[in-house]
């Protein structure tokens, strides 16, 4: 019970003693037996046994007895169990429960008796009586001090979901993690405020019980708890000096009670302080009357203008802002929230950016003209490129032109669509050219150019279309006029949408007029944004290695200049064309570099590009694990709805492969709600092929028909083969497998087949699994058409195909009724199938195999004897010998030394082994060789 720092003499003793008398009952009346009337001080409940106790004046002993009555009360009830005492709020204690715990601790040493206490510390000031307790037993080996660390964000996540019943959105806890500090009592209360539908997120309730402490400081403390309240994070000592109005002694007094209070805490570099818990600072501040904050804010901003040194020069922009805006000072706030923009745009930190130029939209009109007039776009404005501020007119590009509310308006499009308040972008870009037409657009057709190819990526991202009319504007506006940099910018953004969408010879002309606009402005960044897209156009054009060149090249221009933005889509589009290729190994180094060199500068949309990118590519190789883990954290830092439904996309494949149909049911439910409104190849595609599979593995063949045949009802663009080949594929494999082929249905398949271009020999793998699936479906028996897919498909970087396909291969063998030398290759094909699906755990296509093996009464251990099952495998007569030395553990250096070739040589001879074999490490190449027996056992 709280009263003060010293509560009801005995209060917690006598409360855990009742709860005992009320579970054993008699069996405690029995311990307690003839020293009934001294424990009844204790538990009142024994004084009716005893007749009360019983108090002797000169007894000086009384209280040593008590404390030893009460110890061996407790070792008699712990004599058959184990006994636990919790005592909570210690902080609350009364002396003698101090004392009487204190004895407890020394004299229980054997008993069966553990005594949990609980304390709050930042209850515990510096003159607390419970500071001297806490000394002593910390010297106690009985005694061990467990020190709770306030909740991760992920704790509070699951604390919010079980308050809430419900999984709370990322943005929720977030803000609650932020502002209880981790602190469980205090996100209990903002997740009951949230319930409550409370506008501030504090209780009434709540906010009476922060401020209790702070109205117990003496006044001085509570003046400098207020100054400290507006004036951020952390205030300097410095600049609480110059503001508070109080001389050095009685500061340091007052933040020396503060302090000791536990309402503030000195900053880690000692030179400030700040609220020991955010609530409370947010608290204290919703106390102040208007004109107070005005009034602090004031003299802050005064202050820190007239001794810049008094904070950071990193923190200058942005406290001077947010001081000089909490002052209501339109005047001195205008310049004051662009300046700290321009800061936070250099920093990437584009939320921020986007908050500050909101305030200033909201000062613009407020603001008094002479200040407006002294705003200049070369100082704050960079969105729209500045070489063309002159609004068509060279003279009107003259340094004097004052910043104007459109140059705003473009500066809070582009901040709020980087910042993922896209819906916010759309408005502001509407806006501008709501405002142009009115004025006549017709002096300014490159500006709204600009902003039309602006309204064209939200309204893509919103999904409100695919942004194609909007850039088509942009296009007849931009027409005919001369090279600049807005030009550049939306030829750059041309050539992006055709590359999404359709790709072909017109996006890569286009790319190249932006580039060589962007050249001749100046406009570097646009320049590298444009290059990129170019590589991409070039690979979708058939020119992969040209392509992956000039994205390379990007990279390595872009690589050390910390420019995350332009870094992380280089190497995000680097990582797909790589994918696209086969390459998957390259595309997850790459990924994975792009992660580390953006770090946390970026949005967490960019992250989640790229860790989809590297999931995808771990699918790839069968290392579902990792590409799960992966793919669940890019979900974690998805925004985009179609960015959310690609990587649902991912997980729905992945659990097709590992045969957790519910799961893919799940994902791919939700990944079509996701992209009903998309209209880029690159998600309808696969959206199709995962539906396809779907209902495959559910037996609706009909439904996986109708999935083919609307996949591919307006052919297939340049640049998306790599999608559609895998469409195709899983089609021809679910006429196969259905009750009945259809004849036209193939007949499309193949039409489509014949016009799919076949750039890489990945293209060229699936191609040849087409053929055989049609062949399949057709009713051939054709063994060497399937031995043509393994062959083509051990060159490439696909564990689940070549699997499949040596599956489907060994299945023709077996049907053909080859002799024993092909049964054997059989075996010996479905012996690797096997080892690759159980590696990987794809278990649908693992039991397929082991049912045709037990049909066939092959040995999916180890190949027939007389049989060289390594000739099978696909390998090189070097490779064989390679593989035969990895078998006996040798290193890349000893395999150089025993076949006179260079460790590299061996080393790449090492990885074409363990890709053609769909392995992951030299172990499992090492351990499928002893498995089938590939070698005779090495000697010596």
């Amino acid at each position: 019970m709280e009263i003060g720092a010293d509560g009801l003499p005995f209060a917690p003793i006598s409360t855990a003693l009742r709860a005992l008398y009320r579970t054993l009952g008699d069996e405690l009346i029995a311990a307690a037996a003839g020293q009934e009337a001294e424990l009844a001080r204790l538990l009142p409940e024994l004084a009716d046994s005893a007749g009360g106790p019983r108090r002797d004046p000169h007894d000086e002993e009384g209280r040593v007895r008590l404390f030893e009555l009460t110890a061996r009360l407790l070792e008699r009830l712990g004599a058959d169990r184990t006994l636990v005492v919790v005592l909570e709020d210690l902080h609350w204690a009364d002396r003698s429960t101090r004392e009487l715990l204190a004895y407890l601790f020394r004299s229980l040493q054997r008993a069966r008796v553990l005594i949990a206490a609980t304390y709050r510390a930042d209850d515990i000031h510096r003159r607390h009586p419970l500071r001297p307790f806490l000394a002593e037993t910390d010297r106690l080996r009985t005694v061990e001090r467990v020190e709770l660390a306030r909740f991760s964000r992920e704790e509070v996540h699951r604390q919010l979901a079980s308050i809430l019943s419900a999984q709370p959105a990322n943005t929720v806890v977030d803000q609650v993690f932020a502002r209880s500090d981790g602190n469980p009592f205090f996100v209990e209360e903002l997740a009951c405020s949230i319930t409550r539908g409370c506008a501030t997120g504090i209780s009434e309730s709540l906010r009476d019980l922060l401020l209790v402490r702070v109205e117990a400081l003496s006044d001085d403390a509570q003046r400098v708890a207020k100054f400290v309240a507006e004036g951020g994070n952390t205030v300097e000592y410095r600049l609480l000096a110059a503001i508070t109005g109080l001389d050095e002694d009685a500061l340091l007094d007052a933040l020396r009670t503060a302090v000791g209070a536990n309402i503030l805490v000195p900053s880690d570099n000692g030179e400030g302080y700040r609220f020991r818990h955010s609530l409370v600072r947010e608290a204290v501040g919703d106390d102040l009357l208007p004109g107070e904050r005005s009034r602090i804010n004031r003299r802050y901003a005064r202050a820190v203008e007239d001794d810049p040194a008094l904070v950071p020069a990193d923190e200058r922009a942005a406290r001077l802002a947010s001081y000089w805006y909490a002052a209501h000072d339109p005047a001195n706030a205008l310049p004051a929230v662009l300046r700290a923009s321009v800061e936070a745009r250099r920093r990437h930190a584009y939320a921020e950016q986007y908050r500050l130029l909101e305030r200033a939209l909201e000062l613009w009109d407020d603001a008094p003209e002479e200040t407006r007039r002294e705003l200049r776009p070369a100082d704050y404005a960079e969105a729209y490129p500045p070489l063309t501020f002159g609004r068509g007119d060279p003279s009107a590009c003259h340094p004097d032109t004052p910043l104007s509310f459109l140059d705003l308006l473009a500066e809070v499009t582009v901040a709020a669509r980087l910042s993922g308040e896209r819906e916010r972008a759309y408005t502001m870009a509407k806006r501008a050219l709501r405002l142009m037409e009115r004025d006549g657009a017709g002096h300014d057709p490159l500006r709204a150019a600009w902003f039309w190819a602006q309204r064209s990526r939200v309204t893509e991202d919103l999904g409100r279309g695919d942004g194609w009319d909007e850039l088509s504007r942009a296009r007849e506006l931009v027409r005919d006029l001369p090279p600049s940099a807005a030009h550049a910018e939306v030829l750059s953004m041309i050539a992006g949408w055709i590359m999404v969408h359709k790709s072909g010879a017109e996006g890569i002309d286009i790319g190249c007029r932006a580039v060589e606009y962007a050249r001749q402005s100046g406009a570097r960044d646009t320049e590298l944004h444009a290059r990129v897209t170019l590589g991409l156009l070039q690979a979708d054009s058939g020119d992969i290695e040209g392509g992956i060149a000039e994205v390379e090249e990007v990279r390595r221009l872009v690589a050390d200049s910390g420019a995350h933005g332009i870094v992380a889509r280089c190497y995000g589009n680097l990582a797909s064309v790589l994918e696209g290729a086969g390459r998957s190994r390259e595309a997850i180094a790459v990924a994975r570099e792009g992660l580390r060199l953006i770090g946390d500068q970026v949005s967490h949309v960019t992250r989640s590009w790229l860790l989809t990118n590297e999931g995808e590519s771990l699918i790839s190789l069968g290392r579902y694990a990792e590409a799960a883990t992966v793919l669940e954290e890019a979900l974690r830092y998805a925004e985009k709805s179609y960015l959310c439904a690609g990587i649902e996309m991912n997980l729905g494949f992945l659990a097709l492969r590992l045969g957790d149909a519910d799961a893919a049911i799940r994902y791919q439910a939700t990944a079509a709600e996701g992209l009903r409104h998309d209209t880029q190849p690159q998600h309808i595609i696969p959206g199709r092929t995962l539906a396809l599979e779907l209902a495959v593995s559910q037996g609706r063949f009909e439904d996986a028909r109708r999935e083919l045949l609307s996949g591919a009802a307006g052919g297939f663009a340049t640049g998306t083969g790599r999608y559609a080949w895998p469409l195709l594929a899983a089609g021809a494999a679910a006429e196969a497998d259905g009750p009945g082929a259809h004849p036209d249905v193939l007949e499309r398949i193949r039409a489509a087949a014949r016009e799919l271009p076949r750039p890489t020999p990945l293209a060229e793998a699936y191609a040849v699994l087409v053929d055989a699936e049609l062949a399949r479906a057709e009713g051939r028996v054709e063994p060497d058409l399937w031995g043509a897919a393994a062959a083509a498909f051990e060159h490439e970087e696909r564990v689940h195909e070549l699997a499949a396909v040596r599956y489907r291969y060994a299945e023709a063998l077996l049907a053909s009724g080859a002799g024993a030398e092909r049964r054997d290759e059989a075996g010996c094909l479905l012996a690797l199938a096997h080892a690759a699906v159980s590696g990987s755990g794809a278990m649908p296509l693992r039991e397929a195999v082991a049912r045709l093996a037990q049909r066939a009464r092959l040995s999916l251990d180890a190949p027939a004897a007389g049989a060289d099952p390594a000739e099978s495998l696909g390998l090189t007569a070097r490779e064989r010998d390679v593989l035969r030395l990895v078998a006996e553990g040798r290193t890349n250096r000893q395999i150089a030394e025993v076949l006179f070739i260079s460790p590299k040589t061996a080393s790449v001879h090492v990885s074409n082994i363990l890709a053609k074999l769909s392995l992951s490490t030299r172990g499992e190449a090492a351990a499928l060789a002893h498995r089938l027996n590939l070698f005779a056992p090495a000697t010596g």
